[in-house]
């Protein structure tokens, strides 16, 4: 077969071509012509490069699936260029990444497979031969590029990528403008390649330091070339406070911070949009855009609560997926990222998933088996080992927390802001402030709640006699998780809920 170089894809018959030549054919022969057509027709797709749509995944970082106004945030003009987005695709009411950590989710991303299953437990290389989205994607004559996040996206697998822009060339990975000039810059070097695109975006607002903080405004980092400005900066009176907080002056200064940060990530995402309008590409791309996972303090980041997980997530493509559609029945998660970008486009799956495609979802068709989600925790950036799982549907979260001892002490970034800070000053006075910084602290073993009534975590069912059923329902579901993925703490799971 003819292998056309520029990109990257093999000349082959199309599957009708290949049934016409097995039709003409005489009947003995086509008994052995008849298995050839059907893998030559499955592994090639119906789609030629030409053909095949671009792909352009916009993600944000540390941010609240309800820090987005399309998603219920009511904070004033929040996110004008996400809720656009949403306007134009399809939004998804029970989406969640798999685990709440910048860098192994976005292995889960490229991989499609649990943590455990492709070696990126933390902050750590996806093990060798274990396949990627973006070398499949190359591989099929993507042209391929990256803004920020560089060093956490399949760090080892670097070649593949046709263009990086660190952060560093974006202003620390936050100024609109230079993501809208590299991404026009990029557009432009995709079209000189003749193929297909697929670009990550990566805004990595709003990650500590949030704008217009201290530490962002440090002499520091002044001098080694700053954080961009803000358009706007919102003050203590106008942000929302999640239900996991408490109302705490210090609390709202930090969330007004968190939530100028959000707004400037939103700008971003309009700046990287505006650019793909303007090179024409709106119509032939597939535009995905999430976080990758809660904001960067209690409660949420690192960790396996309803809101450490729950992501914005929104696909738009024009003339396949709905504009405007709330999708608020089948629950997806990271693992089927990779799955769904290769289905869509027309790309055979990747060995070893455990994720698998929701294209059927897209096209507004019922899939089964999309009732619950599980997500997953071990290590943090500081290597410290606090292994968790949890499963969740649309009423019930349970959550195994393998190092809960009453004595180890949970540690991670969302303690370094002044939130943390405040609540243990406040415990000092308030013995519901204080009971909730000993559970974030030390946690229990299992926990259990009803989101549907309670998706703030505070009221833990596991130890409720009124429970012992969905208890015991849950128990079984993670069970069978962890033993079909040959999850390494099935053990000592094991031992907890044989309890």
């Amino acid at each position: 077969m003819a292998v056309n170089r520029e990109k990257g894809t093999k000349k082959v018959p199309p599957p009708a071509v290949l049934l016409c030549i097995h039709l003409w054919t005489p009947p003995m022969t086509r008994l052995y012509l008849l298995p050839i057509v059907f893998l030559l027709a499955v592994s090639f797709g119906t789609l030629s490069a030409d053909e095949r749509p671009n792909v352009l995944l916009i993600t944000v970082d540390d941010m609240n699936c309800d820090s987005v106004g399309a998603f219920g945030c009511k904070v004033p003009d929040i996110t004008p260029n996400v809720d656009r987005l949403a306007s134009q695709g399809m939004r998804f009411e029970h989406a969640h990444v798999t685990i709440a950590i910048c860098m192994p989710t976005r292995a889960v991303w490229m991989t499609g497979r649990y943590p455990h299953r492709s070696g990126a437990l933390g902050f750590d290389r996806i093990n060798r031969g274990v396949p990627t989205l973006l070398e499949e994607l190359k591989k099929a004559g993507y042209f391929t590029g990256i803004m920020a996040k560089v060093p956490h996206v399949v760090p080892s697998r670097g070649k593949a990528w046709d263009v990086v822009v660190k952060a560093g060339e974006l202003k620390a990975g936050r100024d609109p403008k230079l993501y809208y000039e590299k991404g026009k810059e990029f557009f432009r070097k995709a079209e000189k390649s003749g193929g297909p695109f697929f670009l990550m975006a990566n805004a990595q607002d709003p990650h500590r330091p949030f704008a217009q903080s201290p530490r962002e405004t440090s002499r520091r980092n002044r001098r080694k070339g700053g954080f961009p400005g803000v358009s706007r900066t919102y003050k203590p009176s106008e942000i929302a406070l999640p239900g996991f907080l408490p109302d705490l002056p210090k609390i709202r200064t930090e969330l007004a911070q968190y939530f100028t940060s959000v707004h400037r990530a939103d700008e971003v995402v309009g700046s990287v949009l505006r650019a793909l309008d303007e090179a024409g590409h709106t119509d032939n791309t597939i535009v995905m855009f999430m976080s990758d996972h809660g904001m960067p303090l209690p409660f949420a980041k690192t960790n396996c609560w309803y809101h450490s997980t729950r992501t914005p997530w929104i696909v738009r493509w024009p003339d396949k997926v709905k504009a405007g559609s709330h999708e608020e029945k089948h629950f997806i998660s990271g693992i089927d990222l990779a799955p769904t970008i290769l289905d869509a486009i027309g790309l055979p799956a990747m060995k070893g998933v455990d994720g698998r495609s929701f294209l059927p979802v897209l096209k507004g068709e019922n899939q089964a088996g999309r009732t619950h989600v599980f997500t997953h925790i071990n290590r943090t950036a500081g290597r410290k080992e606090y292994p968790m799982r949890a499963v969740q549907d649309k009423q019930f979260g349970y959550i195994y927390n393998g190092w809960s001892d009453g004595k180890t002490v949970f540690r991670n970034e969302s303690q370094a802001g002044l939130t943390m800070k405040a609540m243990r000053v406040a415990a000092a006075s308030d013995a519901k402030i204080a009971a909730r910084v000993k559970h974030f602290l030390y946690r229990t073993p299992e926990e259990l709640y009803d989101y549907s009534a309670d998706p703030d975590a505070r009221h833990n069912l596991a130890g409720d006699p009124k429970y012992v059923g969905q208890l015991a329902k849950y128990r079984k579901m993670m069970a069978a998780h962890m033993k079909s993925t040959g999850d390494p703490q099935a053990a000592a799971f094991a031992k907890v809920a044989g309890k």
